[in-house]
């Protein structure tokens, strides 16, 4: 008898440490935004828009990121078409739950603009993704609801699914997305976004091609369609193309850079 409640002494024991241990949303959501990230990126990447007919657009775009102190920094600068070069735009995460900082120049205005919260549901450059598609969210600007701690998507095969409700409705152009995380790097590697207007599924990202470089999981082409408008967008970025941790020079996160494109020698 002794024995007996000795085992099952142990057994609660095992049960309670298991459940500490146990997933939740929220902590699925918090690894996927503390994966490490490097200090200096820089990339390129081609954006091909993709019409409902199947013609496409390529557009060829240098970036360059840093981060520091857990916040980022990311510039892009189009090169090509002849119809968007020159372009440049910079995104710089604040925290503290507060809005990302984002410039924009468009050569046919000639001079550096931010970017109003007003235009967070504008279209980027003719993409998929809007201004807050890209922007940083705080994990706890979402309440995150577990809704399957191990399921396949694609190939991936090990995903912890979430639904991320915002807190404030007002705080994004979604009701709520389901994400599936991938648990081998705590990227998501799949998002669904649901319309405020009728409940459904208008965008889906899905990352196609995950690779850990140096340490980091990054991926290498992911696809935003519109199940709307059966517009896509596909992110393809040059491996060959891409250093990290190399130091950057300063002055390409600078305005002046934003404005005429140069940086000092």
């Amino acid at each position: 008898m002794k024995i007996t409640k000795k085992i099952a002494a142990v057994l609660g024991a095992l049960a309670i440490g298991c459940a500490a241990f146990a997933l939740d949303g929220r902590t699925v959501m918090q690894n996927a935004d503390n994966v490490e990230k490097p200090k200096f990126t820089r990339a390129q990447v081609q954006m091909i828009l993709i019409e409902k007919s199947g013609a496409s657009e390529t557009r060829v775009i240098d970036e360059w990121g840093k981060n520091e102190n857990g916040l980022s920094t990311m510039v892009m600068q189009f090169n090509s078409p002849a119809s968007v070069k020159g372009t440049r735009f910079s995104q710089q995460e604040n925290g503290g739950g507060k809005a990302d900082t984002k410039f924009i120049f468009l050569p046919d205005v000639g001079t550096v603009r931010p970017v109003a919260a007003s235009q967070g549901s504008s279209s980027f450059m003719g993409s998929d993704a809007t201004y807050d598609d890209m922007s940083t969210r705080d994990v706890d600007e979402d309440m995150h609801e577990l809704l399957a701690e191990t399921e396949a998507k694609g190939q991936f095969k090990n995903c912890a699914k979430v639904k991320s409700t915002p807190k404030d409705a007002k705080s994004s152009q979604y009701a709520y997305r389901i994400s599936w995380v991938d648990k081998d790097t705590w990227v998501p590697v799949y998002v669904e976004m649901y319309s405020k207007k009728n409940g459904k599924v208008c965008k889906t990202l899905e990352v196609k091609n995950l690779k850990v470089i140096k340490g980091y999981p990054t991926p290498l082409e992911n696809e935003m369609t519109n199940l709307e408008t059966g517009h896509k967008t596909r992110l393809v970025m040059s491996e060959e193309r891409l250093k990290f941790d190399e130091p950057i020079n300063p002055a390409y996160f600078s305005k002046g850079f934003l404005q005429n494109g140069k940086v000092a020698k």
